[in-house]
């Protein structure tokens, strides 16, 4: 699940400026997830404008051919303008806004680099609603065979990095939530069509450091389209996939946070087996260390134990998440709060390494508020 909703807030008030129709805010105009919707494939990977707010958020671990690792993070967000405004210039719209973020930890050389963007649709800037193909720039997301689950991602962070990369689905995609509905509080409007494609191969290059690299890995894919997406009691959220060397299962994680820093009943942990089905199981958090950024001032969980049920053995297990760097914090300054975002190892109560996973902590420099 990806909640950056906090980047979107400039990219609402830049809409409402602009267009100066109605008010974005008036939800009640915006379609919400349904029940037991009936999704269509590969129609469902692309655009949704009917939803007001839409991301498609990759996260992966790769290694070039000296087994050197790299974690790497791609977020294309879609935010729609007022309803019933026509484009007068199709080349320079204000219907739509993207958002996109790009980040590369590497792990040996011990640093982390990003970058943001911020378009309004247009020549430069776009997705499309029959399948998968959003662009921002030069970056893009491309499902390019359409009877297959497979996608080409092509990034880059300013003159330091770029890479193209080959995702191929290797389970059938996920839909979390209940009913096909995925829950982010009390409200009833607090909700998302959550998809997800748990299990990626990931073979690309990279080209960082004057060197052009040939890396291979494994990657995660979450596409959420919603119009409201979390109630207002709440000040942040915590979220993670985790990806294990020896299972055919996934896990997935999210924690919202209320003001008190317990976790809203909403929150949810879920499995998903290697028929792609997800299996929702309890789970208990425990911040093991903290890290304390000096550039935002702000301190956040570093070292977790995560406790749940494996649904295979129906016994607790315990993961401890173990960033590969402690400052994989992206400062943002086109809108919105701060948060940190990264690759982590996965230990087991040994102490050994026994998989992969991407942790996002946010609303801990300040608390969100939509």
């Amino acid at each position: 699940m990806k909640y950056k909703i906090f980047l979107i807030l400039l990219a609402l008030t830049v809409i409402h400026i602009n267009c100066g129709a109605r008010s974005v805010e008036q939800d009640e105009d915006w379609a919400l997830p349904q029940e037991n919707h009936s999704f269509n494939f590969p129609k469902d990977n692309g655009s949704h404008p009917k939803f007001k707010i839409e991301w498609w958020y990759i996260t992966g671990h790769l290694q070039d051919d000296k087994s050197n690792p790299f974690g790497f993070q791609a977020t294309f967000f879609r935010v729609a303008g007022p309803l019933g405004v026509s484009e007068s210039n199709q080349a320079f719209g204000h219907t739509q806004i993207f958002l996109a973020h790009m980040a590369l930890t590497d792990i040996k050389g011990s640093t982390f680099i990003n970058e943001e963007r911020l378009n309004r649709n247009g020549w430069d800037a776009y997705s499309s609603e029959e399948f998968l193909n959003i662009k921002n720039g030069n970056w893009s997301l491309i499902q390019p065979e359409l009877e297959r689950s497979s996608f080409n991602l092509t990034g880059s962070i300013h003159a330091d990095a770029s890479f193209k990369l080959s995702l191929n689905s290797l389970k059938p995609v996920v839909i979390f939530g209940k009913n096909s509905v995925s829950k982010k509080g009390s409200s009833e409007r607090a909700a998302s069509y959550y998809l997800t494609y748990s299990k990626l191969a990931a073979v690309g290059t990279l080209d960082y450091k004057g060197k052009h690299l040939s890396v291979s890995g494994q990657a995660w894919m979450d596409h959420e389209i919603s119009s409201s997406q979390l109630s207002e009691d709440l000040v942040g959220w915590d979220w993670t996939c985790i990806q294990c060397d020896d299972s055919e299962y996934e896990l997935m994680l999210y924690r919202l946070r209320r003001s008190d820093g317990k976790s809203d009943p909403h929150s949810q942990l879920q499995w998903v087996n290697k028929e792609g089905k997800p299996i929702t199981e309890p789970f208990k958090w425990t911040v093991l260390s903290e890290w304390h950024s000096t550039q935002s001032n702000t301190t956040y969980p570093a070292c977790i134990s995560l406790e749940t049920i494996n649904p295979k053995t129906n016994l607790w297990v315990k993961f401890i998440l173990t960033p590969a760097l402690a400052e994989q914090e992206l400062i943002t300054h086109l809108g919105g709060n701060t948060y940190w975002e990264g690759s982590c190892s996965v230990l087991n109560d040994a102490n050994q390494k026994i998989g992969e996973a991407y942790l996002e902590l946010t609303g801990y420099t300040s608390p969100m508020k939509l």
